[in-house]
This record gives structure tokens, C-alpha cells and sequence, in this order.
């Protein structure tokens, strides 16, 4: 797409994507997606090819339309197939769920609510990124007492995801498609400004279109295989592409 210069050293890796110097300025970077998909931490892990193009077109098609909606986010442009330009940050290790519909892990956690009550307003949740204790629940108190944010800060990452989820919620719901909750994160950009950072891609969030359980395109498919074969691959890498095109139809 656009010519780029050879990444600098390596940053950060995750189980998902690697972070690279941009040369010539320290307040951008270049995230570079992997053919990986994991569920349970990392427990299960499998190479699903084609993964790294369809994660990056999801998460800039996405970026871009938070962008136009004016949301703060580190995506500057999408650089090829698998690399996305964005400015540069140092990561919260929070992960903020918002819940429009009670599903998943929520329910474990509040068995008396029935599958698909609705939040109104959208539900927030944040837990500490922490694959050895199972990213742990935190609470505001639990925030600021481990120095990652400030009261102040925590407010407006909340109005700020609340706005993340409803855009998208909108957009998603032009297409049929309800979005029934979403994982964003926050970085520190240079300028130590909170943005909407990481990836929003097809393992980021619940996609059931027409709000039919039944016919979910994102992850959970993967991490709800009892067996791994090549065929039960084939069809998350199917639902995988079909998000990434849908995304490009995505519009305020």
C-alpha cells in the first residue's frame, strides 16, 4: 500500500502482534499482526493463516471510522496487508469490557441474570491484564491504588468507551448485525494523552447478526470447539474473512 522503511528493533510481542520502532520518529510505531488465534490465556493456540490480514484490515477499517467520529485512538494509516501505522504508547494493562447484552463470562459471575438481558446504559467492566491470574476483575479503587490511572482518568475512560461502543454498535446495526459487547484498551501516547490503543478486530468483541446467537461470527466460535481440525479452522478463518469485509461497510 504505501512504501515503508525497515522496522527498527522490536518493542513489545504478544501472543497476536509485534510492535516495532518506526525509524526517524519515536512517538509513532508499527504494529505488525500474527497468523495466531488463542483463547484461554494463551492456553489453546493455533495457527490460523490469513489471520495477520484480516485482524489488520478489521482494526484499521474500525480505527478509521473512530477517527471520523472523533475519538481519540493511536491509528494513524494502515502501511500493507499486515502493518498498521500508530502513534506510539505505553500501555494500561486494563481491559475494558462494555456489555450491551449479558453473555459469556458475565454470567458465571452473575448467575442469576438471564442469557441477553440488555444493559441500558452500556455496562462497563474492567479487568488487570494478567494471564497467570486469569485477568482478575479490578474496580476503580483497584486502579488507582496500583497507580495506573487517576480517578479523573478512569471517568473518562468510561465516557470514552461508552462512545467507542456506541459508534460502533451503530454502525454494526446498519448491517444487521448486533454488537453485544466489546474489549478496548488504553495507551499513553508521547504526549501522555490517554487514547484508544491496541487492536479492535474479530477477537475483540460478540458479532451475532440479526442478534441470533446461533450465527456469531467472532471468536467465541474458537474458543467453543470441542475439536480442532482442519475443517473447524477453515470455518473460523471463513467468519474471520467475512468480518473484515463487513467492516469496510462500516459508516458513521
Amino acid at each position: 500500500m504505501i512504501n515503508k522503511p525497515t522496522p527498527g528493533p522490536l518493542l513489545a510481542e504478544g501472543k497476536t502482534k509485534q510492535i516495532y520502532v518506526y525509524p526517524g520518529d519515536d512517538t509513532l510505531a508499527y504494529m505488525v499482526s500474527k497468523d495466531q488465534i488463542t483463547a484461554g490465556d494463551g492456553a489453546r493456540r493455533n495457527e490460523l493463516v490469513g489471520k495477520s490480514h484480516w485482524s489488520t484490515a478489521t482494526t484499521a477499517n474500525v480505527f478509521r471510522l473512530l477517527n471520523g467520529a472523533g475519538l481519540p485512538t493511536h491509528f494513524v494509516r494502515q502501511i500493507d496487508d499486515v502493518t498498521l501505522l500508530v502513534r506510539r504508547c505505553t500501555m494500561l494493562p486494563i481491559e475494558h469490557v462494555q456489555r450491551r447484552l449479558a453473555t459469556g463470562s458475565y454470567l458465571k459471575r452473575h448467575p442469576e441474570t438471564s442469557e441477553g438481558t440488555r444493559f441500558d446504559p452500556v455496562l462497563i467492566e474492567t479487568f488487570l491484564k494478567d494471564d497467570a491470574r486469569h485477568d482478575p476483575q479490578i474496580w476503580p479503587q483497584d486502579i488507582i491504588r496500583l497507580g495506573l490511572a487517576t480517578e479523573e482518568e478512569i471517568e473518562w475512560m468510561a465516557d470514552e468507551g461508552c462512545h467507542v461502543f456506541e459508534t460502533l454498535e451503530r454502525a454494526w446495526a446498519s448491517l444487521d448485525v448486533t454488537l453485544v459487547d466489546l474489549k478496548i484498551e488504553f495507551g499513553r501516547d508521547a504526549q501522555n494523552h490517554l487514547v484508544v490503543a491496541d487492536v479492535i478486530d474479530n477477537d475483540s468483541w460478540r458479532l451475532w447478526p440479526g442478534g441470533d446467537k446461533t450465527r456469531m461470527l467472532d471468536k467465541q466460535v474458537y474458543r467453543n470447539l470441542q475439536n480442532i481440525t482442519q475443517e473447524t479452522l477453515q470455518d473460523i478463518a471463513d467468519r474471520y474473512a467475512l468480518v473484515a469485509n463487513l467492516t469496510a461497510k462500516l459508516r458513521n
